[in-house]
């Protein structure tokens, strides 16, 4: 039986590995015929990948479903740990991404190979640290948790909102952000134009 904690995880992981994967074609896109992107779209992209799994969904993994396997077995606590400090370290690697983003747009094509290398970098670290979760973690979470600890799981993701994800429709305050992506980016996660 999937719980509801690892289904939100696995869809939640699917949502931001679209749109992480979709910055990047949008990036290729606009190399290869020479033009600029839409920062003000990129910018909010940005700030989606920065504001839901940062903020929401890395905590619940770090303060939750990690403790409560490393209270269960000894295996893969080198893995989590080397996922808690990627948790740790993923504000300053956004950071780090948004701040090259400025660059690119206040200072234009010269820094244009910078942004997509820091974007590049980040996207490649992030699709390998959720492949590590999926791959090792969340196998070894079904194996070796109890019921109690997916009832409090389960409740705990199913409070998450991500705008992306066929979880929940997005909070209000989200609304307007999840309108202005869905419209420009292409599918998978949008109804922008096709590259």
């Amino acid at each position: 039986m999937t719980h509801a904690a690892v289904r939100i995880i696995r869809q939640e992981h699917a949502a931001l590995a679209a749109m992480l994967r979709s910055i990047v074609m949008l990036l290729d896109q606009h190399r290869r015929k020479g033009t600029m992107p839409d920062f003000a779209t990129l910018r909010a992209m940005l700030f989606y990948v920065d504001e839901f799994p940062e903020k929401r969904h890395h905590p619940k993994e770090t303060e939750l479903l990690f403790p409560r396997l490393r209270a269960c077995t000894p295996i893969s606590r080198d893995l989590m740990d080397k996922l808690d400090n990627d948790h740790a370290w993923g504000e300053r690697k956004i950071r780090h991404v948004e701040h090259a983003l400025l660059a690119f747009e206040m200072l234009g094509e010269p820094r244009r190979v910078a942004f997509e290398r820091a974007m590049n970098e980040y996207v490649s670290f992030y699709l390998d640290h959720m492949a590590h979760e999926e791959r090792e973690i969340l196998p070894l979470a079904e194996r070796v948790l109890g019921e109690d600890d997916w009832r409090e799981l389960d409740a705990a993701f199913g409070e998450n909102r991500d705008l992306f994800s066929d979880t929940h429709a997005p909070d209000e305050v989200y609304a307007s952000l999840f309108t202005r992506i869905v419209n420009v980016v292409p599918a998978p996660i949008g109804l922008g134009p096709a590259l």
